[in-house]
């Protein structure tokens, strides 16, 4: 199953220019199986993710990315913010008493420079730099395809994915309709609800995968050795049928709960 995790809608998330019903018209459109709605630091109510699922006959899960003094992190597995959430170390225990699972978005934020890219020594001292996060002590994956990063940004990802043997997810971060579908995660699992997408992120068994490629131009491919991914980073038409992978880019060595009638609702 194809899923983006990392997607954000208006107006829960305010620097987004989708609406919920547009943006699920539009990940069925481009091939997903499913999305996980992630507005910054709010969740949805799930009696309206289950609403959109049974109008449009498509997954749709809840979940959020919280932005921590440490980085943003892909929470599945809670289901409200509370005061302290800015702090990764109190994440990690309200997902560890919910058994939920986490996974680093953007990692290159805050941590990828580009004059220091060019330098291979520096490169590495910069990634082994970002690899110092406490917040990889606990999480379950790293995004290591997002895609409004640049592809230089996503190499960087990749080799904080690969240095630290965590499992790589791809996502559309979607803001905008032509967002979404540039990159979802693949589950061999099939995932019905969110339980199903938590276990499956929490053991590891998940890989990045793209649907087309990216407006850069940046053509993907199996990315062997990355924990739990298995070695593949997938290649699919819009129809989700298998293509063949595409070589590699290598660098350098919001509340809760809203009323049905606002999810049909355009930004004013």
């Amino acid at each position: 199953m194809l899923i983006d995790l990392h997607v954000h809608t208006y107006p829960r998330s305010d620097d987004s220019y989708l609406m919920a019903e547009e943006l699920v018209k539009q990940a069925k459109a481009v091939g997903l199986d499913g999305i996980c709605l992630t507005e910054h630091d709010g969740f949805w109510d799930p009696k309206d993710t289950r609403y959109l699922s049974e109008k449009h006959d498509f997954l749709v899960l809840g979940a959020s990315e919280v932005n921590t003094e440490e980085g943003h992190l892909l929470v599945f597995g809670l289901d409200r913010y509370v005061f302290g959430m800015h702090r990764a170390s109190f994440v990690r225990e309200m997902i560890e008493e919910r058994r939920g699972a986490v996974i680093v978005a953007h990692p290159y934020r805050r941590t990828f420079w580009e004059e220091q890219a060019r330098d291979p020594v520096a490169y590495r001292a910069m990634v082994q730099r970002a690899c110092e996060n406490p917040i990889y002590r606990f999480c379950h994956g790293v995004e290591t395809f997002n895609g409004r990063g640049l592809p230089q940004q996503n190499a960087f990802s990749q080799e904080v994915s690969r240095t630290l043997g965590l499992p790589g997810a791809g996502s559309g971060d979607a803001h905008r309709l032509e967002d979404v579908g540039r990159y979802a995660t693949e589950f061999d699992a099939p995932i019905r609800e969110l339980r199903d997408l938590i276990r499956e992120v929490r053991a590891g068994q998940f890989r990045p995968a793209a649907l087309r490629p990216s407006r850069e131009g940046l053509r993907v491919s199996p990315l062997a050795g990355l924990g739990g991914n298995k070695g593949a980073l997938s290649g699919h038409t819009a129809a989700g049928s298998p293509r063949p992978a595409y070589p590699l880019l290598h660098q350098g060595g919001c509340g809760q709960g809203t009323q049905r009638s606002e999810l049909d609702s355009p930004p004013g």
